[in-house]
């Protein structure tokens, strides 16, 4: 362990995953149901709103004619820290206690989560220290500390986890980077925005690491627009929601072994289990090669720089073109652009 990240106290080619029988919908509510639903969606909109950027969806000609349909790119890459982790951060953070933002923040990320929950810090004057894994890129790491916050190297993601209580046993508040309803809620603020901006909506693409995000989605459109189909994405090698929806659990990877590192969560948790065995569509599974190429084709084509996490969406809209008409819309959820350009550069 290393002596400066000791807890102190306050003081100091693809596949469709296809649903299993039987799992269709959750009727049970869910635990915090006020915040995990449409008007908790709506509050943290409210909350947020002077804190984040409202990002742009933009309809795409090329991808249109590509796809043979009403193609949509909504731009989250060019939300603050480059990502849409700060919306989920600032709901969660805005929400604490006189006594908990003294305490400090603890939070444990391989990417995004570890940059928003810093930016969010600073902005509201609190402490943060990050559990991160030695194989986080360098850009993620550079662009933590230069937010603010104390970074923790650990060996594995999944070790960052076990540090976590030590610091909340000592007062520190843990901002969970998926699992918590407030997290949940303010993911889900970019799916008002979607609905807000293509009105005809028919099927929106999401990628998902740990859920959060697909999660929150759903939660804003779905109460809405039922008949919208949202689809999650995730990259062979990084497919925890597809694992557990096949076995109607949560299910630990062995190994994350995918180029889209910020999808790779160890597991989902069991509320984005929850929501995704009620709301989504399908997870399609796309190949790392498949994310790149589409990564480059945003690139090339499209002019936005995105991770192959943001690029899967794309992937995954080929391999589900026969699934939509002409007189569909369909949007792309570019979720976040910081890539390191070592990373796509061959």
């Amino acid at each position: 362990m290393r002596a400066d990240c000791v807890a102190n106290s306050p003081g100091e080619r693809g596949r469709r995953i296809a649903r299993p029988d039987g799992r269709a919908a959750v009727t049970a509510p869910f635990e915090h149901g006020d915040v995990l639903s449409l008007d908790g969606v709506r509050s943290a909109q409210t909350r947020i709103g002077s804190h984040v950027r409202r990002t742009a969806t933009v309809r795409s000609h090329g991808l249109s004619e590509l796809l043979g349909t009403n193609v949509y790119l909504k731009l989250e890459m060019f939300q603050k820290t480059g990502a849409f982790k700060v919306r989920g951060a600032f709901n969660k953070m805005l929400t604490l206690t006189a006594r908990q933002k003294r305490g400090g923040i603890v939070a444990a990320s391989a990417g995004n989560h570890a940059q928003a929950v810093a930016f969010a810090a600073r902005e509201l004057a609190m402490r943060a220290v990050i559990m991160m894994p030695e194989s986080t890129p360098r850009n993620y790491l550079n662009a933590t500390r230069a937010y603010g916050a104390k970074v923790c190297l650990v060996d594995s993601l999944s070790d960052a986890f076990v540090r976590v209580p030590e610091y909340q046993a000592r007062g520190w508040t843990y901002i969970h980077p998926f699992a918590d309803p407030l997290v949940i809620a303010g993911q889900g603020t970019l799916g008002l925005e979607i609905l807000d901006d293509v009105p005809d909506l028919t099927d929106v693409i999401v990628s998902i690491g740990g859920g959060g995000l697909a999660g929150g989605v759903a939660l804003a459109i779905k109460p809405q627009r039922p008949a919208v189909r949202v689809w999650g994405v995730e990259t062979v090698g990084a497919d925890a929601m597809a694992q557990a929806l096949s076995a109607g659990r949560v299910v630990e990877l062995a190994q994350a072994t995918s180029v889209a590192h910020t999808l790779c969560a160890p597991a989902v948790a069991e509320t984005t289990l929850a929501l995704a065995q009620q709301y989504l569509e399908d997870v399609v599974v796309v190949s790392d090669r498949d994310a790149l190429a589409a990564l480059r084709f945003l690139l090339e084509r499209e002019k936005v720089l995105t991770e192959a996490a943001s690029s899967c969406t794309l992937a995954a809209a080929e391999l589900l073109r026969n699934s939509f008409t002409s007189d569909d819309h369909v949007v792309l959820v570019l979720c976040g652009g910081n890539v390191a350009l070592e990373e796509i550069i061959a």
